[in-house]
């Protein structure tokens, strides 16, 4: 099953981004024998200001045809590791091909657009930088992935 993030505005090259590319980079590797990846980083920019509307316009033309959609959002439900892990397993197992997570803009994610998510996740009640977001996203992703393959990671090892 493939894994995409969507998330509004650009990740400016330094260590966020670097994280983000490297954990993207070992989920690849590790996902592979659990049927999970790759995982790829889709950003979508306003330039006419739209706010939210437009944001969530151009989030939705991100989504790949048929996609499970996660919206991150302060008010969604909080998975712990092995939970998301179990999830993203039960996806897979169920025949869909690609789940897509969407990072709103400084403002959030639009209602409507949460509302046509199939779900909604939240990394809990305090806000989040969205480059920090997006690197916390994609480590749990391959956290998931190593749960997945029994390695030993998830312990702290990694």
């Amino acid at each position: 099953m493939r894994l995409q993030i969507s998330a509004v505005g650009r990740l400016r090259s330094g260590p966020e981004a670097d994280l983000v590319e490297t954990y993207a980079r070992r989920l690849d590797k590790v996902g592979r024998g659990v049927g999970l990846g790759p995982l790829s980083l889709i950003e979508v920019e306003d330039r006419k200001g739209g706010g939210p509307a437009e944001e969530a316009r151009l989030l939705e033309r991100s989504l790949p045809e048929g996609a499970f959609v996660v919206a991150l959002d302060e008010r969604g439900r909080k998975l712990g590791s092995e939970e998301l892990a179990e999830e993203l397993a039960r996806r897979r197992d169920t025949g869909t091909t690609c789940t897509a997570f969407l990072l709103g803009g400084a403002d959030g994610l639009s209602t409507a657009l949460r509302l046509r998510a199939d779900t909604e996740l939240s990394f809990g009640s305090m806000v989040w930088p969205h480059a920090l977001a997006r690197v916390m996203l994609a480590e749990q992703l391959y956290r998931a992935a190593t749960i997945l393959a029994g390695l030993p990671y998830h312990r702290g090892d990694g």
